[in-house]
Order: C-alpha cells, then structure tokens, then sequence
C-alpha cells in the first residue's frame, strides 16, 4: 500500500501549491473568534447552531448534515462505513476515475478495501463509459469530484445521475464538492431523488478556513448513518464553529473573492497563451498548467523566487503538469511576472 505524502511546510512565501484560499478569512470570522469565551473553550462544543446553519447555507435540513473535521474526515469515516471487509466475502471495491484525490484509494486501502481505478480520457472529460463498466456486485463507494482535482474539470450532473444507477444497492456514490462555490455547480437539489448519494463540502477552500479544519457532508439520513457511527462525537473544535457560522453570513466577502478568482484564472489563461503553455479551463480555483519539458524550470525557478506551485506530473494522464492556485489577483500577477522571468530567461 502506497503512503499519501504531504506538500512540504512552506511557509515562507506565497502558497499556491495547495488550492487555500490564498487572501485571508473574513474579517468577521476574526471578531468572532476574538469573542470565544474561557467557558465555551473549557467545555465540549455544541453543534445544533453550526448544523443549522451550514444546512441553510446548503439548503437541507439538518438531520441531513452532520459536521466534519474537515472533508477529509468524511471522506475516511466513509470509507470505513462502506469499505470494511464482510464475513465470508471479498474486499469491498471503491470506484477512482483518476486523477484523482488521492486520499480517495488510500483511505480505501487502509480500512482493507480494493481501489478500482478507472484511467482519464486525454482530454480529461469525464470517463463515464469506464467508469461505469468499473462497477461490479462488489463496488460499495463511487468517489467522484466535481470539479475535479487536479484538472478543475466540470463533470455533468447526468453523469452523477447514471452512476447512483448503476451501482449496487448497498452502495454509495459520494461526491466531493470541495469547489463548488467557484464553479456554482452542485448536485445537492438532486438529494432526494438519489438517496444513495452523499456530498461532501469543505469550508477550506473559498472561505478561507483550512486552518480550522471543517466541513460537512449531506444525504439521506439512511446513508449517512454509517459515515455517523464512523466520526469521532466531538471532532469539530469551538473555534471552527464560531467561524464557519460568520463566515456564512459573510456573503460580499465571500462573493468579493470569487470574482478575484475568475479574474485570476483569465490572466493566467492569457499568460500561458503568451508563454505557448497548454492548460485546462477550470471551474476551480486553480488552473492545471502542462509545461512539458519546461515543468522543472518552471516549478523549481518559481520556489527559489518563493512562490510555490505544485508539480502534478505522476498523476495519472498529466505528465509534464502543474497545478496552479488563482486565488487574490495580486497574487496571481507576481507568479505570472516570475514564470515569464523564468521562461524568458530560459530561451
């Protein structure tokens, strides 16, 4: 079994290797943390407050929701729902069209499950044919992002719908919707018709709190049910509570970093057309960048100027990529000045 390796700690310059939100929280969220008192600190949190109000952020009702520390959680407390051997049978299989997260096969692999990985069209649309030809009496999870990571690719909500047909019926389709503030897309209305398909949210990304650590999934309370009994009873800390509530009710500042982004991605866009750079458009807040044989120069010239971009060339159909986060436009506009220094030079 592979180890999933961390991104370095680098700290000391701009981060655009991780997809964060690469401006800060709201400044509410501040206030809101300045204001925890020692009682709510020395006490275990309450979470009916948070819960209701992230599922009218999602618009479900609570006992469709249930908090996590971070989406990463959920994603483990799933795969130890569903992809736990049973008696007497083989290793339940979870469906990876890749790329992919690659939490997704691990997590899968740790609690003894078998990943089916399902190999990317070149133009990285989504593989449905595959994918579904990939599902057997054995499949217990699809896992699916929309949009993808690493290539911030959409995938049509008819995909998602032909899956959850096609799988067995103790099994799940949990879609990871970490991006789904910037692409504006997501499955959630469609809940109650496919109750065996889960979403997974993140608070991380556009809202600036990857820090707290939290997120949330939603469902039927049926499927959710062994995702529940698998997270820990009070994993989501005080201080993520009180700040996912005001950064929800932030939504200018929420909106005001969205459009950044937007403009982020078109002026990277447009460099790499200067630059003769092949990308994917994205409905993410990063870009995947192919280089080609320009990657290293690109990846290791930027880290000396301390800008950090991920090297996402071992995935699965990407050689030659890296990931690019578009978060703040000023941001973006100093790695595009450092990548035409750096090209520029190079010929």
């Amino acid at each position: 079994m592979n180890k999933y390796h961390k991104p370095a700690e680098l700290y000391d310059g701009l981060r655009l290797h991780q997809n964060e939100n690469t401006g800060v929280c709201s400044p509410k969220v501040l206030d809101a943390l300045r204001s925890l008192r020692a009682d709510q600190i020395g006490f275990y949190p309450p979470y009916e407050s948070t819960t209701t109000v992230c599922a009218e952020y999602l618009g479900v009702a609570p006992d469709r929701l249930s908090l996590l520390n971070g989406l990463d959680e959920g994603i483990m407390a799933t795969a130890v729902g569903y992809l736990r051997p049973t008696a007497g049978g083989g290793p339940a299989e979870a469906v990876v069209p890749e790329p992919a997260f690659e939490i997704f096969a691990f997590d899968t692999e740790v609690v003894g499950g078998r990943p089916v990985r399902v190999a990317p069209n070149p133009d990285f649309s989504f593989p449905l044919e595959r994918v579904l030809e990939a599902i057997t009496a054995n499949t217990r999870v699809v896992f699916l992002t929309n949009p993808n990571n690493p290539t911030g690719m959409a995938m049509p909500n008819e995909a998602i719908r032909a899956v959850a047909r096609a799988v067995p019926a103790e099994a799940v389709v949990f879609v990871d919707e970490a991006y789904a503030e910037f692409s504006g897309v997501t499955f959630i209305p469609e809940l109650a018709a496919f109750p065996n398909v889960l979403v997974g949210r993140t608070f991380s990304k556009a809202f600036g709190l990857a820090g707290l650590r939290i997120g949330a999934i939603t469902g039927a309370p049926g499927a959710l049910e062994p995702i529940r009994l698998a997270v820990p009873v009070y994993s989501v800390n005080i201080a993520a509570t009180v700040a996912v509530e005001a950064a929800l009710r932030d939504r200018d500042y929420l909106n005001g970093y969205l459009r950044q982004v937007e403009e982020s991605k078109s002026l990277l866009y447009a460099a790499c057309d200067r630059l003769g750079l092949t990308y994917c458009r994205s409905a993410a807040n990063f870009v995947l960048v192919c280089a080609g044989d320009r990657l290293n120069a690109i990846v290791n010239g930027a880290a000396a100027r301390g800008i950090y971009l991920r090297d996402r060339s071992g995935e699965p159909g990407c050689g030659g990529c890296l990931r690019i986060a578009t978060g703040v436009v000023e941001h973006t506009r100093r790695c595009i000045d450092v990548m035409e220094d750096i090209l520029c030079a190079a010929r």
